[in-house]
């Protein structure tokens, strides 16, 4: 049976959202049919991973082993990577509940109550506010504990843009000063550390033939992509204080936002500072927006 879709759209852009797939964006393209985020054909799509965008809850990015110790307790997962690790949440792959507001505004729903399976092992419900308004496009997600005990937490968002644009390859920019060394599996082996020059993008530069897959701390909340006649930028809340940047195979970029460092949890247990692990106490949410604008000639 072939997947739901759900579609909005506006003057500026038109929107695709799998529910089915963790309300997942299959495609975001400008009014004139050019591609933002990658281009992904219905039929291609197995997981959320081969989506044009995924939500990242209740933690983004790697655990280490899939395992880290939380108020003493040792919380083991269910690895889900071929290497040993729990990646990126778990819920980009499960169904979500939709309802559509206006014409150009989704808003989906997660309760992890409805899933045994769930690789978590407190109870949390999620939302995302998918918003087009003007040139704009609004990602708002939150994260609620529904348990009754406190819980770490964490989000992150996943998209993936469309980096050449009539063969162009865009110039690069964002403010982060700081970075992380990684082992094999990407994963830190220390607290963040000041960028080299070669990593650095607070002024504008082309990523040329370099393959990155880095973790940047103390973003200062925005990136901006730049082709000439075109241009977007991403803003997001303070929260997401971490931006991931990732040269895809495909030939796309993504440009990740998230509230904390890879592998946060366990850094945090070791004393490092700077990896913004949060906990959200029994009822309390964690939230935060992430914003696309359109520039130039789309």
């Amino acid at each position: 049976m072939p997947l739901r879709t759900e579609t909005i759209s506006n003057e500026h852009y038109t929107l695709e959202i799998l529910p089915e797939v963790g309300a997942s964006v299959l495609n975001l393209k400008a009014a004139s049919g050019r591609p933002v985020l990658r281009e992904v054909k219905l039929e291609d799509v197995k997981t959320s991973s081969q989506c044009a965008s995924f939500t990242l809850l209740p933690y983004s990015n790697r655990i280490r082993d899939a395992h880290f110790v939380f108020e003493g307790r040792d919380i083991r997962l269910t690895p889900n990577t071929k290497d040993g690790l729990a990646q990126h949440g778990d819920v980009r792959n499960r169904p979500w509940q939709v309802a559509r507001v206006g014409s150009n505004r989704l808003v989906c729903t997660f309760d992890s109550r409805q899933f045994d399976d769930i690789n978590w092992p407190w109870a949390f419900t999620a939302q995302v506010d998918y918003t087009l308004h003007g040139p704009h496009f609004d990602t708002s997600v939150t994260l609620t504990n529904s348990s009754d005990q406190e819980m770490p937490a964490g989000m992150g968002l996943h998209p993936y843009f469309a980096r050449l644009q009539d063969g162009v390859d865009p110039k690069l920019h964002f403010g982060a000063p700081l970075t992380y060394d990684t082992d094999e599996r990407m994963l830190p082996t220390g607290g963040p550390r000041p960028v080299k020059r070669e990593e650095d993008f607070a002024a504008p530069s082309a990523i040329g033939e370099r393959q990155i897959d880095r973790c940047y701390a103390a973003w200062d909340g925005l990136a901006r992509l730049d082709w000439g006649v075109r241009a977007l930028t991403l803003t997001a809340d303070n929260v997401y204080s971490h931006l991931i940047v990732y040269t895809a195979p495909d030939g796309s970029l993504a440009l990740e936002p998230v509230t904390h460092a890879t592998d946060a949890f366990n850094l945090a247990a070791q004393g490092m500072g700077g990896v913004d692990m949060r906990t959200l106490a029994a009822g309390q949410s964690l939230a935060g927006t992430a914003r696309v604008t359109l520039e130039g000639e789309w």
